[in-house]
């Protein structure tokens, strides 16, 4: 790939990113405080105390539906500070890798396994830029508010809580949730982009048939950038979504392990035997530890819990974020 198609890759990416993170991050900051460990006790149920209604674990007092719902652009900073590097390394090393498989391996190797080893390599290497910034968003997006914190970044509130939340070391938790991100995202990918891929094709070369008949064989020239958008688009929500369904279950683990580097590690023998008479072991925990406990606590349903809004989400999120790419990397070869 050369310089200026690497750079306009870069920069695709890095609008699409920008784009899709300021109009979805509230449906995911809902998913992950339905996913969390204390979403029955601060978000559902209700618990009367003197005529009011108390949110356990909150700085202040508010109904449980209401709480759901604020804040939900918290810990936006670090997300748009790290996915724009993030969106772009996922696709320069995407097109890359693309481009280089289809070359070396042989003919026979269907495209599909091609597009899936692309994506593959190109998740490991975005979710290395990204998984810090996933940690500090998820525990921004629980921190509750008081009136004394208004003003404040919840990025940096958040980052604090990881600081001073046990003593593995800073960097390491921020990097606690690495393999359980790459978990859930590289089958995601590997799902996702060779159905988009595919189900795109299918609908382009449908259309192109239809415009060469009605054209006598013409082709009637290239395609119109909103044309772009809209086949790509729906190709990536149609992809997105089935793939999100799939992979909700990593979704939650992942959601689960970067919400514990948040929190605060039991240090005296009574709170490490508090702690794991709640379930709620010291150290790190592998994802499947992690999600033994999820199936002991809520069973299978505990591990597709927020499934549907997920699925929704990646639907919206998919085809405007590979819908804008799409358009942003057209649109600069125009240029």
């Amino acid at each position: 790939m050369g310089d200026s198609a690497a750079h306009q890759v870069l920069i695709a990416g890095s609008i699409a990113a920008f784009t899709v993170d300021l109009l979805v991050y509230p449906l995911d900051t809902i998913k992950t405080r339905i996913q969390s460990r204390d979403y029955q006790d601060v978000y559902a149920s209700k618990t009367q105390k003197s005529g009011s209604t108390i949110i356990k674990g909150t700085l202040g007092v508010q109904p449980p539906k209401r709480a759901l719902f604020k804040g939900l652009y918290q810990g936006i900073g670090s997300v748009i500070f790290a996915t724009l590097p993030a969106a772009g390394v996922f696709f320069y090393t995407y097109e890359s890798s693309k481009s280089l498989l289809s070359s070396t391996l042989p003919s026979s190797i269907p495209i599909a396994i091609t597009h899936s080893l692309a994506s593959a390599g190109a998740e490991l290497a975005s979710c290395l830029v990204l998984t810090p910034a996933e940690v500090i968003k998820q525990n921004a997006q629980m921190l509750r508010q008081s009136s004394s914190s208004h003003g404040k970044s919840t990025s940096l509130e958040a980052l604090n809580m990881v600081r001073h939340g046990g003593s593995e070391g800073v960097a390491r938790r921020l990097f606690s949730g690495y393999t359980a991100l790459a978990a859930r995202n590289l089958p995601f990918t590997a799902l996702q982009f060779p159905l988009f891929e595919g189900v795109r094709k299918m609908i382009w070369e449908g259309r192109d048939r239809k415009r060469q008949k009605a054209r006598g064989g013409n082709d009637g020239g290239r395609r119109s950038l909103v044309e772009t958008g809209v086949v790509t688009g729906l190709s990536a929500a149609v992809s997105g979504s089935l793939a999100a369904f799939v992979t909700t279950p990593t979704d939650v683990v992942k959601t689960r392990m970067m919400l514990a580097a948040g929190e605060k590690q039991p240090e005296s023998a009574v709170e490490k035997d508090i702690a794991k008479g709640r379930g709620q072991q010291s150290g790190s925990r592998s994802g499947f530890e992690v999600a033994k406990e999820i199936f002991r606590e809520r069973g299978i349903r505990g591990l597709f819990r927020g499934g549907a809004l997920r699925t929704t989400w990646a639907a919206f999120g998919s085809g405007l974020y590979l819908g804008s790419y799409e358009v942003a990397k057209v649109w600069l070869k125009q240029e």
